[in-house]
């Protein structure tokens, strides 16, 4: 088994997982919860694939991951409570595997394609955090990429350095895929931001805020 297939199998658990319990906590039935765990695993890749020039049928190619995604959501549905909140202090970790795993793959993806480092860039960015993306719009969140989150950062450092030739080995791409899962949880640990700049009153935001602390109170 070739690395590029492990971080595919990875990925691929990781991100069924986290789609099928985001679906959980907003209280989708069992077919949304599919239906986010694919996307989530799936509709970066998919993206990907359509600005690379992949055929997008190539989805259908991938049964035996498609069979691992949905063993994933079963399991994650069956889960006890308990096990789920096991689950849920680890969550961050699991989510840095995936994102870095499908960033790798991803910009793997398009090097084998001879791609410009451009494209190897939105390739890794894409199949990283592009499932993510989709599956916070069907919860009907905001993304936490475009918000909160930075690390898309990550995906693209991956894919900058696969796109520069820097990582042609397999040793080298264990230590990038270490690399990105120990920047993404340090990110986490201290609340890592890219600068932004608020158009909606002080005020406004202050109301918004101490709304949010009344509510986490309350829960």
């Amino acid at each position: 088994m070739s690395v590029f297939e492990v971080f595919s199998i990875i990925g691929t658990i990781a991100f069924a997982m986290s789609g099928a319990f985001v679906a959980m906590e907003e209280d989708y039935d069992i077919l949304g919860i599919v239906v986010l765990g694919l996307v989530t695993t799936f509709g970066g890749g998919v993206i990907r694939n359509v600005l690379i020039g992949v055929p997008v049928t190539m989805l259908w190619s991938q049964g035996t991951l498609i069979i691992l995604a949905l063993i994933s959501i079963a399991i994650a549905f069956v889960l006890p409570i308990p096990w789920i909140g096991h689950w849920k202090k680890t969550e961050m970790f699991f989510d840095a595997i995936g994102l870095s795993a499908f960033a790798i793959q991803g910009a793997l993806y398009a090097t084998e394609m001879n791609h410009p480092i451009s494209a190897v860039i939105v390739a890794g960015v894409l199949t990283g955090i592009g499932g993510g993306i989709i599956r916070d719009l069907l919860a009907g969140r905001k993304p936490l990429v475009l918000k909160d989150e930075i690390y898309a950062v990550w995906a693209i450092l991956a894919g900058l350095l696969i796109g520069l030739g820097m990582t042609q080995s397999t040793t080298s791409l264990l230590v990038l895929f270490t690399m990105v899962v120990m920047l993404r949880m340090l990110s986490v640990h201290y609340k890592w931001r890219l600068p932004r700049r608020s158009l909606r009153p002080s005020g406004e935001a202050v109301i918004e805020a101490g709304t949010n602390n009344h509510q986490t109170k309350s829960l």
